[in-house]
C-alpha cells in the first residue's frame, strides 16, 4: 500500500520566499530519508516553496480564477511529503513517528488511492491512468 506522510509546518503558511531551514534540519532529514531508502520504502519524497510563491486556480461559478499567494486566510500549509510504500497504515504510521520533525511540525498519514480501490465502472473510467502514473523523461 502507498501512503503519503504529507509535512505540515506550523508557520510556514507566512513563510517569505527564500526561507531555508537549517543546517542541522536538513542533516537530520537526510538521515531519516536514507533509513526510508534503506528500508525499501522510500518512493519519493519532496520540500515545496513556500506558500507566498505559489498560486492557486479556484473554479468557482466554473470559471478558473487564479490568485497569487502569499494566501491570508490559510491556517495549515504542506511543506514537503514523502511517499512510502508499506504493508499497512500501522508501519507506515510508525514511520512518520520516527521523522526527526520539530516541534511545530505535524505530519499526516493519508493512504495513496488505487484504481483497484475503485468498483468496475470508475476503474473503466479510468482507463489508462495507471499508464499516466509512470514518469516520462523530460522533452
Amino acid at each position: 500500500m502507498r501512503f503519503m506522510m504529507l509535512m505540515i509546518p506550523d508557520g510556514y503558511e507566512s513563510a517569505q520566499p527564500g526561507v531555508v531551514p537549517l543546517t542541522e534540519q536538513v542533516a537530520a532529514m537526510m538521515a531519516y530519508n536514507i533509513e526510508l531508502q534503506k528500508a525499501g520504502v522510500l518512493l519519493s519524497t519532496e520540500g515545496l516553496h513556500p506558500p507566498a510563491t505559489g498560486a492557486r486556480v479556484s473554479f468557482a461559478g466554473g470559471q478558473p480564477q487564479v490568485r497569487q499567494g502569499p494566501f491570508a486566510e490559510t491556517r495549515e500549509t504542506l511543506g514537503g511529503f514523502w511517499m512510502i510504500d508499506v504493508a499497512s497504515q500501522d508501519e507506515a504510521i510508525a514511520w512518520a513517528r520516527r521523522c526527526p520533525a520539530a516541534a511545530n511540525e505535524v505530519i499526516e498519514v493519508r493512504r495513496v488511492q488505487e484504481l483497484e480501490d475503485f468498483p468496475p465502472d470508475i476503474q473503466k473510467a479510468a482507463a489508462g491512468f495507471t499508464e499516466m502514473q509512470t514518469l516520462s523523461p523530460k522533452p
